[in-house]
């Protein structure tokens, strides 16, 4: 019987040691994939408007080359800060449409009209988008959502706060001698007078 109850306490230690393994490879892999494009001179953009939905969905990640900005061509897209005045101060990810000396305007895939703004870059290299891996950047989405970060890291955390706890209990309770050196309970001797 006491086997029996051996088996059933170490049952769950393997599910929680399998569950923390699985979770260590996954983040391990999803950190390499963010940090292994860089390598390459690659950047990264999450994208989530949905102006270029078809082309770029919402919660794809847009892979970039940099490139000369005189590389660049009609149909490419780009990911750039829209100019002082358009009313937005974020990257915009957007396929050029014309393009006129130094001069370019842009249009989202999705939406019939062009961009209300023309512009210029003002640096000699500009981020062109490579491919995208769709779904990829939902996490990112999610983490940017301060309550959920909070829980991300906060749930994780109470549970090694409490499998600490336990593994601190259970090193202090006092254990019996009997089950420290493997050998069954002795019964106790009455002494017998004659």
């Amino acid at each position: 019987m006491e086997i029996v109850i051996q088996q059933q306490r170490r049952r769950p230690r393997r599910f929680v040691n399998m569950a923390i393994t699985t979770a260590c490879i996954v983040v391990t892999l999803l950190a390499l994939a963010f940090i292994l494009p860089s390598l390459f001179g690659l950047q990264r953009y999450v994208i989530t408007g949905t102006s270029m939905t078809g082309t770029i969905d919402f919660g794809s990640i847009a892979v970039e080359e940099v490139v000369p900005v005189n590389d660049l061509r009609v149909g490419d897209i780009i990911t750039y800060t829209p100019p002082p005045g358009s009313g937005i101060d974020h990257p915009v990810t957007h396929r050029i449409i014309a393009i006129h000396g130094s001069v370019l305007q842009t249009k989202g895939d999705a939406v019939p009209q062009k961009d209300p703004w023309k512009f210029k870059l003002d640096h000699t290299q500009q981020a062109r988008v490579v491919f995208s891996v769709p779904y990829l950047g939902y996490p990112l989405i999610w983490l940017a959502d301060r309550e959920t970060r909070m829980l991300v890291i906060g749930l994780p955390a109470a549970l090694i706060g409490l499998i600490s706890l336990g593994q601190l209990f259970s090193a202090l309770r006092p254990r019996r001698r009997h089950e420290d050196a493997g050998t069954p309970p002795s019964q106790p001797s009455i002494p017998v007078s004659g």
